[in-house]
């Protein structure tokens, strides 16, 4: 029996988080056709956008030139203006990053090389004195101010987003978990938990499930996606004065975490954190989630392996602070001496989609793959958040070219 379609529409958007969503605006403004926005949950921003600790990146970390340099710079200006135009609460606070010793010193050297190389405004170079000045209670060889950081709620971001979307008259369906794919002549067919879809074209942004949704459509991703749970710890109210806006420690190069940190949120409070720990569910939040499903997709995967032999050590590290109150506030007091175990309680947690090459090595740009009537968005990490509006036009823009080229040949024909 054929599948009868609930929707029928020009272009799907499977994820409803903040890339999906953000997407969907863009490819709204373009007026390419209408549009649904699918997303699997029960409430939009469910995953690694709604466990997201709400900083507005702005530019520092990334390789000059990278797509991830460009759409950060651009998004986060762009984030900046949505939000003052949408009334969404956000501040253009600034951060601080903190050299301890003096081989951070040299890496901090490269980070503001960076920073400049991206266009990056109000850099300014801080001696202990002025750290202290900005942040009292942190200590520091060397510090760099960086102004164009903020914070803000993404969850509230998205939302925007998608009432947008709406008001332009196009769909965002909730509890829609897709589940199928089939071509049918010029068109393609979704089977989702709310009933089918038949669209042109798919745009897949589904984040922690993005190398899955590839395949059920029939296209070989070549990474796999590998969940890594970042755990926080929050000051008491009472210690909330320790952390004046965000305290950042000089990250290690070889990795694309951060390392634990403070961050004042936009809503009140202060997040400590996080770590990085291989998670054994795509969407396991707590210590002992699992999944045999996503423990089975990991352990099979040879680039999985090839990623432990290169660097188990610091694996073994960030498991042990997971599980050690004491080691991470070890950690934290790297960047403030005086923090204490008594001054944390248990935070929440998210889970970054990772790709991972078949070599073991960790895809750190933003990764797109193009299929016949289809974009497949297989690494977002952050700043995707931050750049979520200049991510979406430029896939829009992408999707605009294949979309005016297939109708100019349907034309032809």
């Amino acid at each position: 029996m054929a599948i009868v379609a609930e929707w029928d529409c020009d272009i799907a958007i499977i994820g409803g988080g903040i890339v999906g969503t953000a997407t969907a605006l863009a490819l709204a403004r373009a007026e390419l056709g209408s549009l649904i926005v699918l997303e699997a949950e029960e409430h939009l921003a469910a995953h690694q956008t709604g466990h997201n600790s709400g900083v507005i990146h702005s530019g520092l970390y990334y390789k000059p030139g990278s797509l991830k340099a460009r759409l950060c710079v651009e998004g986060r200006e762009a984030l900046y203006a949505f939000c003052a135009e949408q009334g969404i609460p956000h501040e253009r606070c600034g951060k601080v990053v903190v050299a301890t010793d003096a081989e951070e010193v040299a890496a901090l050297d490269r980070l503001e090389e960076r920073g400049r190389a991206n266009g990056l405004q109000g850099l300014r170079r801080l001696d202990p004195a002025g750290i202290r000045e900005l942040e009292p209670h942190v200590c520091g060889i060397d510090g760099l101010h960086v102004p164009d950081t903020g914070i803000v709620d993404y969850t509230a971001v998205t939302e925007a987003y998608a009432r947008c979307i709406t008001s332009a008259g196009h769909n965002v369906r909730t509890d829609a978990r897709v589940y199928g794919h089939r071509r049918d002549g010029a068109r393609q067919v979704l089977r989702t938990t709310a009933g089918a879809v038949r669209c042109r074209f798919i745009v897949n942004c589904g984040g922690l499930q993005c190398d899955r949704v590839a395949q059920m459509c029939g296209v070989t991703p070549g990474v796999r996606i590998v969940p890594f749970r970042g755990e926080y710890y929050e000051l008491k109210p009472e210690q909330h004065h320790l952390v004046k806006n965000l305290v950042y420690p000089v990250p290690d190069p070889r990795f694309p975490f951060l390392g634990v940190h403070f961050t004042r949120m936009i809503h009140g409070g202060v997040e400590a954190g996080p770590n990085a720990v291989l998670a054994f569910k795509r969407e396991g939040y707590g210590k002992l989630s699992w999944s045999l499903k996503d423990a089975l997709a990991t352990a099979s995967y040879g680039g999985f392996w090839r990623l432990v032999q290169r660097h188990w050590a610091m694996g073994c590290g960030e498991m042990y602070r997971s599980w050690s109150k004491r080691a991470f506030v070890r950690a934290l007091q790297r960047l403030m001496p005086e923090i204490r175990a008594s001054d944390l309680t248990a935070g929440g947690a998210g889970v970054r989609a990772q790709a991972i090459e078949q070599d073991g090595s960790l895809v750190d740009d933003f990764r797109l793959v193009d299929a016949e009537g289809m974009l497949h968005v297989l690494n977002a990490p952050s700043p995707a958040a931050t750049a979520s509006l200049s991510i979406g036009a430029y896939i829009a823009e992408r999707v605009s070219k294949r979309w005016h080229g297939q109708r100019s040949t349907a034309g032809a024909g």
